[in-house]
């Protein structure tokens, strides 16, 4: 059977062997390649996983969705799923890009495994791809946490400072180095409240301060666990509350 390891990953074997041919085909192979079907697949793709999140996470809503979506069928993820299935093994590429490594490339993988679906649909249907994605997405979600996946380092400090009611932090750039056209960056980003002051550089500023927020997060973060850490110490030695143990303090 022609790429039965590929198709036994899968749990899905093809009546037309030739689509899944097809969809592992790149241009510089020849025709029949696999973009169009790269096409159709990125939309069943979508619908899918658009729908296994529906029914996963109950509590997120419209935007939250769409942001763990956009995450989880980005290049990079579809890349990542393409590697555990060793779809580079299962390629057709031309000779010179074989040789320049469009094997390993992420862009070319990925647009495989969109075209895999795509074939997958075309073969046995909507159901027979939903059930083939299904199976490759539900141990990523185990994995992942849709509060913060997809969410940049300065949009999850700025919550995290929030949900302690704390102000907001204060990005400064402190220095430039290097050509106008070849610039880095070193941004400050402070949390007076807490005393942290971290820096983070950059090839432009928007990079430099989400280095510095990153930083400035982990050592919040930090902060934070240590005072969970001590409020537990102290209920553990008094059996009272932190404020109840206070409260008696004063009192005497």
């Amino acid at each position: 059977m022609i790429h039965d390891g590929l198709q036994a990953q899968l749990g899905h074997e093809f009546s037309d062997v030739s689509l899944l041919r097809q969809a592992l085909t790149h241009r510089s192979y020849g025709q029949p390649h696999n973009e169009r079907l790269e096409f159709l697949g990125d939309s069943v793709l979508n619908c899918v996983v658009a729908a296994l999140l529906y029914r996963t996470y109950g509590q997120l809503d419209e935007g939250d969705l769409s942001r763990v979506r956009a995450n989880l069928v980005r290049q990079q993820s579809l890349y990542e799923i393409a590697q555990g299935l060793k779809l580079s093994a299962e390629l057709l590429l031309g000779e010179g890009e074989r040789k320049s490594g469009g094997a390993r490339r992420p862009s070319i993988l990925a647009d495989a495994l969109e075209a895999v679906v795509g074939a997958i649909y075309l073969d046995a249907g909507f159901e027979a791809a939903e059930r083939v994605i299904c199976a490759l997405y539900r141990p990523v979600l185990r994995t992942v946490d849709p509060r913060t996946l997809g969410k940049d380092a300065k949009t999850l400090l700025q919550e995290h400072l929030q949900g302690c009611k704390l102000p907001l932090p204060v990005y400064s750039v402190v220095a430039t180095h290097g050509a106008a056209h070849k610039q880095m960056f070193e941004v400050e980003c402070a949390i007076p409240r807490l005393d942290i002051q971290v820096l983070g550089s950059g090839g432009s500023r928007r990079a430099a301060e989400q280095v510095a927020a990153k930083l400035a997060l982990e050592a919040a973060q930090a902060r934070s666990d240590g005072t969970k850490a001590g409020a537990r110490r102290t209920r553990a030695a008094t059996g009272k509350t932190p404020g109840q143990a206070s409260g008696a303090a004063r009192r005497a």
